[in-house]
């Protein structure tokens, strides 16, 4: 029996059953998932505008907090790439300590989304805005790493695109070729790698070639100008102490539409994440769980300095590949990474920052879903318009403008379809009964008595329709003695639609003309009695066919 609230993490039910083979299998996939997610947590912390170590303490603590109460058997939480725009935005205008305060808001809105059991309807956001800021994001990261690719000397990057690449190319005389020769070899490893060895990670290859040829660089042959992590942070090799957050009103207003953008991503990220690897493995992830485990991850995170957490879909996927079936896998994984912090830690300084680069901008290429980008170009105009405005803004603006705009976009694109898949008829004498879906009768055609109209609303009954069916309304010419409104096809009433019922009641009361309505479903039953229309209309005058109902009209037409 489900519990109230839905959490049901699945860490519970794998210890009921667990086995050493299953220990043995997710030993494995932990130790070689805590290695790839390595590289990727210290790039992701640095792109977004924090010390390496705090993306490998987002990595530890979150991916801890993910698999320990997580709804999903594999999911890998951690930092990802998807959040460097919005978090290196919040830091430049806001700090650390709002990008805390963002996090924290963020967490408890995910939170409320899983214990309001919203996990499904997360999934229900269009794939064009999916792909567009998918996309646009791919492009912002693979922007914000071209000083460090070609090793430009500049004093500040400027935050907006435009502005970025008019900087970049003032800047372009100062250029370190060794930094661009490490870039590229380092993306040259991270290609080719697969070819070799699908075991250890391109990344991680990368950075341990190249950072034991920039060591002799630097300090056997005197080659200067190549950046490295120690050149620009200053390691802590240890976990952090709690430090408290200090919220006010102010902080949150103006943090909110940034903390919104954070929970919606996250759970998009996640929940698409784990449908993938529901996909892979044939088991089944419980949304609402995983929503509340994401929120207190990032609600907890920020207290030690961390940034955003969400599940990782290329970490997911090492996970199942590497024989990983428990949460327990994405447990070692994060105390590998803790055991890495704490005993290696120190090493991470000599990686230099261009092969860094390298490995983030293989990242946004994996990310850039150009395929998919071209072939939504193919599909109707209204979706092709999601995916470019999403895309464009997201790029341009920023991705709190581009996933409220899209989703706003989609929303009336999809009222608009909604509405015109909604008709409004007029019969003034004769009802085909041949396709009946109410009621069945020996008879094919139901003749009207005159003075009798009847109006079919086919569709639901909302706020987009109400104006069509008063335009149907407005456009007859001859008063009727009796309006039969059939609504067997409307499967929901909204209260503009319900409004347009009372209008047209009262219109229709001053005018001496009765309303009928026929074929009325139990669920807009409910809400006309709820509202008391069925007492303004008489229930008498609400009947379940069209049969019972010009029965009726007749019996009224001929007193």
């Amino acid at each position: 029996m489900k519990n109230k609230f839905d959490f049901q993490p699945k860490l519970v039910s794998a210890l009921r059953n667990y086995s050493k083979e299953k220990f043995m299998t997710d030993l494995m996939a932990g130790i070689i998932v805590g290695i790839v997610a390595l590289p990727l947590a210290i790039a992701f912390g640095i792109a977004s505008g924090v010390s390496p170590e705090k993306g490998l303490i987002t990595a530890i603590i979150g991916g801890f907090i993910v698999s320990l109460l997580g709804g999903c058997n594999v999911q890998i939480g951690g930092p990802t790439g998807a959040f460097i725009v919005i978090v290196y935005g919040i830091i430049q205008n806001f700090g650390i300590e709002g990008l805390a305060i963002a996090t924290v808001i963020a967490g408890i809105i995910l939170v409320l989304m899983g214990v309001l059991k919203l996990g499904t309807v997360i999934k229900f956001i269009p794939y064009p805005i999916v792909v567009g800021f998918t996309s646009g994001i791919a492009i912002t990261i693979f922007t914000t790493q071209m000083k460090d690719l070609f090793g430009l000397t500049m004093d500040k990057v400027p935050a907006d695109f435009i502005s970025k690449w008019i900087a970049y190319f003032e800047a372009f005389d100062t250029v370190t070729p060794w930094a661009f020769v490490i870039g590229i070899t380092s993306i040259l490893i991270i290609a080719l790698s697969p070819k070799l060895t699908k075991k250890i990670p391109g990344s991680l290859i990368a950075i341990i070639v190249m950072t034991i040829i920039v060591y002799i660089m630097r300090n056997q042959l005197g080659i200067t100008g190549i950046e490295t992590i120690g050149d620009r942070f200053t390691i802590n090799a240890s976990l952090p102490a709690p430090a408290p957050i200090t919220f006010n009103m102010e902080t949150i207003n103006l943090l909110l539409p940034s903390a919104f953008t954070i929970a919606i991503l996250g759970a998009i990220e996640s929940l698409l994440s784990a449908t993938v690897a529901d996909g892979v493995t044939g088991d089944k992830h419980n949304s609402n769980t995983e929503l509340i485990a994401q929120g207190a991850a990032n609600i907890i995170v920020p207290i030690f300095g961390g940034i955003p957490v969400t599940g990782a879909i290329a970490r997911t996927m090492t996970n199942i590949n590497n024989g990983g079936r428990t949460p327990v896998a994405g447990i070692i994984h994060a105390i590998i990474l803790l055991l890495i912090l704490l005993f290696l830690g120190p090493l991470t300084k000599h990686i230099p920052m261009a092969c860094l680069a390298g490995v983030l901008i293989i990242v946004s290429y994996n990310m850039s879903e150009w395929r998919t980008f071209r072939s939504l170009m193919k599909n109707p105009k209204s979706d092709v318009s999601v995916l470019l405005v999403t895309f464009f803004l997201t790029v341009i603006f920023d991705l709190t403008i581009a996933i409220e705009i899209g989703l706003l976009i989609a929303m009336l694109f999809f009222m608009r379809r909604v509405a015109e898949t909604t008709h409004v008829s007029v019969t003034t004498d004769e009802i085909d009964l041949s396709d009946e879906g109410e009621i069945h009768h020996d008879e094919e055609v139901l003749s009207l008595p005159k003075g009798v109209e009847v109006y079919e609303i086919d569709g639901p009954f909302f706020f987009g329709v109400a104006n069509k069916f008063d335009g149907v309304m407005k456009g007859m010419g001859d008063k009727p003695k009796i309006r039969i409104i059939r609504m067997r096809k409307v499967s929901f009433i909204d209260s503009t639609g319900l409004h347009n019922l009372e209008s047209l009641f009262r219109l229709s009361e001053a005018e001496h003309i009765q309303m009928i309505l026929s074929g009325v479903n139990e669920h807009v039953h409910r809400v006309l009695t709820k509202s008391g229309f069925d007492k303004k209309i008489g229930a008498e005058n609400i009947c379940s066919n069209i049969n019972e109902a010009v029965a009726k009209a007749k019996a009224a037409v001929q007193a």
